[in-house]
């Protein structure tokens, strides 16, 4: 069992993705979740996966569950509800964790854990390593190279449509947490009404109108990157897709069962008269996420990423990014353009 991997909302739209992903990359999904009637439908997509239902509530359930594996990834959303429980299961039986939230408050649990919950450190423990978060940490990661202390921290998200799963929006009803973003170094509430600006983004998306909607990047990048300022925006006419509810939830173009939907994500990093500038690029941010998590979960059991407790995305960064603009090797996530930093005066 050590290359299996439990994909704990496996049957839900980010779940599906994660588990083919990581059947691309020569791992061992096990099933596992919540509803045993979503289980069954994906046992009858992958025959010969293997099927652990267990409920979020049922420690034992979830201890069972967890029993014997290398890595639990939990894709099973609200966060706020699950990540502690099922990160404390896989902590317990030795397997590292990763989840994909976007949620602050759920990031900020996981964090406080380590110590609250006496977690041993021999394991890795990584949140929000997803579209959301864990993308832009990457980036910037790669990008404050030789960069000791940042002025700031800028990500802007790009998206030329936002087609919300059900998971989406029932994440959105029930978080009410405060937002967060870094100002004078440390986390502050993020500021009301939400700032707006004009983005130039790269390739169709061009100039966009964005405005000011932190997600878990904030939380991670404040865990190792010393910024007096941390922000993140969010292109207005994909917020205005979200918050209508008349808007559809995704529909696949593609075998991959990827949407149509475009993204660019930049992140921008300013220190004195200096200012260095990465981008990701490509389709579907539900997609997106799948080869972040999987390929987190590989590098852990392969052994090329050495993170223990609680960490943020960049632990699990095993190369820098490459030096010009370029299809993801099979190390990146597939299906990106990665753009490398380049530095220029502001």
């Amino acid at each position: 069992m050590d290359r299996c991997v439990l994909v704990y909302g496996a049957y839900g739209h980010t779940g599906r993705f994660v588990v083919a992903e990581l059947l691309r990359q020569g791992l061992t999904p096990i099933l596992s979740g919540r509803d045993p009637a979503g289980l069954g439908a994906m046992a009858d997509q992958f025959p010969g996966l293997q099927v652990r239902p267990a409920a979020v509530a049922d420690s034992h359930a979830l201890r069972d569950a967890v029993r014997g594996m290398a890595v639990v990834v939990n894709c099973a959303g609200p966060f706020q509800e699950t990540a502690v429980p099922v990160a404390a299961a896989a902590v317990a039986a030795g397997a590292h964790y990763v989840d994909v939230t976007a949620e602050q408050a759920a990031v900020q649990d996981v964090y406080r854990s380590q110590a609250s919950l006496g977690w041993p450190g021999d394991v890795a423990v990584v949140p929000a390593m997803a579209f959301y978060g864990g993308l832009a940490d990457l980036l910037a990661t790669a990008a404050v190279a030789g960069w000791e202390a940042v002025d700031e921290i800028t990500v802007a998200y790009g998206i030329d449509r936002w087609w919300p799963t059900e998971g989406t929006r029932n994440t959105g009803r029930r978080n009410t947490a405060a937002r967060l973003v870094v100002d004078g170094g440390r986390l502050v509430r993020a500021p009301s009404p939400a700032p707006q600006r004009v983005w130039e983004f790269s390739g169709p998306l061009g100039r966009q109108t964005v405005t000011g909607n932190p997600f878990a990047e904030i939380i991670t990048m404040a865990r190792h990157l010393a910024a007096s300022k941390i922000s993140a925006y969010l292109t207005t006419v994909a917020l205005d897709d979200i918050r209508d509810p008349a808007t559809p939830a995704p529909q696949p173009v593609d075998e991959a069962g990827r949407s149509a939907q475009q993204f660019v994500v930049d992140v921008i990093l300013r220190r004195g008269g200096e200012e260095r500038r990465i981008s990701a690029a490509g389709r579907d941010i539900y997609a997106a996420t799948a080869p972040l998590a999987a390929g987190a979960a590989r590098w852990l059991i392969d052994g090329h990423a050495k993170v223990h407790g609680a960490a943020a995305p960049r632990g699990l960064r095993r190369r820098s990014v490459p030096e010009r603009a370029q299809p993801a090797a099979p190390d990146d996530p597939p299906g990106l353009l990665i753009a490398s930093p380049h530095d220029s005066p502001i």
